[in-house]
């Protein structure tokens, strides 16, 4: 089963993904993208350890995220990637050649990987048209992404003010 999960910030995504992970019944690896570069995200970071369970697991990759995918998959597994924004965003930072690889290996394989697999995102394109290049091709990568992404998952779910909305369920 791959789910994705999107919402807004603050919207109750990661916590309805965690619930997820906890009642798949499998042994569970979170997925961290995230990187700790400065002390807001020091504490944004140790924050969200606390909040999950200490029998999880934990790889942190910001950037090869199909190769830690395909590592630590296995029948008896879920994977809970927690967030596909975040990592776009490194994506971004390392160059148009990695951004296009990595994206290209993610959605190469998805379709191929064994047990629950739970994807994390933020939605980014409801608001305004962003001010600056920078920030509007962010916009505009992710939604794609986002696109891809859902055509590879059984389920997605959006999340807003802690209520799930089912958009696609089709499980395997």
């Amino acid at each position: 089963m791959k789910e994705f999960i999107l919402g807004g910030a603050r919207s109750g995504k990661s916590a309805f993904a965690q619930h997820q992970a906890q009642t798949s019944g499998l042994n569970v690896i979170y997925l961290a993208t995230a990187e700790a570069g400065d002390a807001e995200m020091i504490a944004r970071i140790a924050r969200h350890r606390a909040e999950r369970p200490a029998g999880w697991g934990l790889v942190e990759e910001p950037l090869a995220l199909a190769a830690a995918l395909k590592t630590h998959a296995n029948p008896n597994r879920c994977l809970l990637v927690d967030c596909l924004t975040l990592w776009l965003s490194n994506l971004l930072a390392a160059g148009d050649e990695r951004l296009s690889t990595e994206i290209s290996a993610l959605l190469d394989t998805l379709p191929v990987l064994p047990g629950h697999l739970l994807l994390v995102s933020n939605e980014v394109g409801q608001g305004i048209v962003p001010a600056n290049p920078l920030a509007r091709r962010f916009r505009d990568e992710a939604g794609w992404l986002h696109q891809a992404v859902a055509r590879h998952c059984d389920r997605v779910t959006f999340v807003i003010t802690g209520l799930p909305l089912t958009l696609k369920d089709c499980p395997a």
